[in-house]
């Protein structure tokens, strides 16, 4: 109901009201001021018509005060026994004196008061309140500190499927990278307790810590926990660096210690954490990560320059790390793809921050579908996007230079294209409100670019690829038998 509606159920006709009264009053409002106005003696009863001015209607017009019939409502009523008293000068009231505005004034103030009193302690909204915010389905583009990986290791790392203690460990840990980059002075105290948290996650819970790791692996998994709590580059280390305050051996220590709970977590999951769909169980898959080694030659004659030293070459190496761990089907069918050969030889061509491969195969016997792993989820989504406006992020984000996604397939958009893939060259500024790409969650990708990042820029149209192969993880391809 709107307030002019409201009010005008609840109080006299004609009546005059302030503007915020009109806009603010509230259900719970309305007992407090017929109790004050009609509970009370005669008083009380002529204050309104001078809180409330009505015009002059001449004799016709009478003030039924607190007359249900004339209000409108019965929740307003006289006193029961008592005579009614209505002044001489009712029937022509006479114009307000200063001490009445002034009166008027101090009740608008009185009342406003009582308003805000009464809506802060009732769950009630204020009638016709419409407040502008920004909906929680939209903030992940609004905000800048969306909790998204923004390097390819961080998001690997983070896919792992690992049991909570390691995890617990690792999201102590990766609070400390945020902490370092606050460039005046540092919180130490906080990166101490977060370390100091980790180390007891470690000690107490070591059984749990090691209890997923596969019998023959048994032995080394313990070797990496004693390199992470005492060896050279563990928590111990790093906890004495941040006592010294030495920022740079802080990043290094943390970087040595995360790298290190990244193995121990990869020992904990030997392959898929759950059941691919029956109709994919025919499909190529990798049931874990695998790594493939790109030799990129120049197609016009110049060199590549290497960022860190080094002699400048018509050749550069890159390294992509395939998770299959988030998507099997994608990161199976392109270590198949790699272990055929079909990228050798193959062309590339630049478009909008993306290095593509020039070359699509027609059949393949199967299509692979879209596979995207969403945030929380325990198994991928297929042939289905994300919607980044309502909340939904993926295990795997495009939103990072070097992710390495298959292209569309040429006749729909729900599934990956047969062989063409895609370097992803992210750059902040053309990405969205919240640092997000705009395509985030609409391509299916399989893995990142860990070494060579700084070739991908130099890469042009007309360069090949001279040769791909697939150096480590072979030994978690499934290729099924085609009969």
């Amino acid at each position: 109901m709107a307030p002019s509606l409201l009010l005008s159920t609840y109080l006299p006709p004609d009546a005059t009201l302030p503007p915020l009264l009109r806009s603010a009053l509230s259900t719970p409002a309305r007992p407090l001021l017929t109790g004050f106005f009609c509970g009370g003696g005669s008083k009380r009863r002529r204050l309104l018509p001078a809180l409330f001015p009505l015009p002059h209607p001449g004799s016709a017009a009478r003030w039924p005060h607190c007359r249900p019939e004339q209000w409108g409502t019965n929740l307003l009523t006289p006193r029961v026994g008592g005579s009614e008293e209505i002044p001489d000068s009712f029937e022509n009231p006479p114009a307000l004196s200063l001490v009445q505005q002034l009166g008027t004034r101090i009740f608008d103030n009185l009342v406003a008061a009582l308003l805000i009193f009464v809506q802060i302690s009732t769950p009630l909204p204020l009638v016709g309140w419409d407040p502008w915010f920004i909906s929680s389905s939209e903030a992940v583009l609004y905000s800048p500190d969306t909790k998204v990986p923004r390097t390819g290791e961080l998001a690997l790392r983070r896919a792992i499927p690992a049991n909570g203690s390691m995890k617990a460990i690792q999201e102590s840990l990766e609070g400390i990278s945020y902490l370092l980059r606050i460039p005046q002075r540092k919180p130490y105290g906080t990166m101490e307790s977060d370390v100091m948290k980790a180390l007891k996650i470690a000690t107490d819970e070591k059984a749990s810590v090691l209890a997923g790791i596969p019998a023959e692996l048994q032995e080394k998994g313990s070797s990496l926990y004693a390199s992470l709590l005492d060896g050279k580059g563990g928590l111990q280390d790093l906890l004495q660096y941040i006592k010294e305050q030495d920022p740079d051996k802080v990043s290094v220590g943390l970087a040595s210690s995360l790298d290190t709970l990244a193995e121990l977590e990869l020992l904990q999951a030997p392959g898929l954490s759950f059941l691919l769909p029956e109709q994919y169980l025919r499909y190529p898959r990798l049931t874990g990560r695998g790594i493939v080694e790109f030799t990129i030659e120049k197609g016009d004659g110049s060199t590549f320059f290497p960022s860190a030293g080094g002699e400048p070459n018509s050749t550069a190496s890159i390294r992509v790390v395939l998770d299959g761990y988030s998507a099997p089907l994608t990161a199976g069918n392109f270590a198949k793809l790699v272990n055929d050969g079909a990228y050798n030889g193959v062309k590339v061509r630049c478009a909008s921050q993306a290095v593509l491969s020039d070359n699509e195969i027609d059949q393949i016997g199967y299509t692979v579908p879209l596979e995207i792993m969403p945030s929380g989820q325990f198994e991928p989504l297929y042939k289905t996007t994300l919607s980044i406006q309502d909340g939904e992020l993926p295990v795997l984000p495009l939103s990072v230079y070097g992710a390495v996604a298959m292209a569309h397939n040429a006749d729909s958009d729900e599934f990956s294209s047969p062989s063409q893939f895609f370097f992803y060259l992210y750059d902040k500024r053309n990405s969205g409100l919240g640092g997000l790409s705009f395509d985030e969650g609409q391509f299916s990708v399989f893995g990142y670019t860990t070494v060579g990042r700084e070739v991908l820029s130099q890469i042009k149209t007309g360069d090949l690829i001279r040769s791909a192969k697939l150096v480590q993880g072979g030994e978690r391809l499934v290729v099924p038998n085609e009969n």
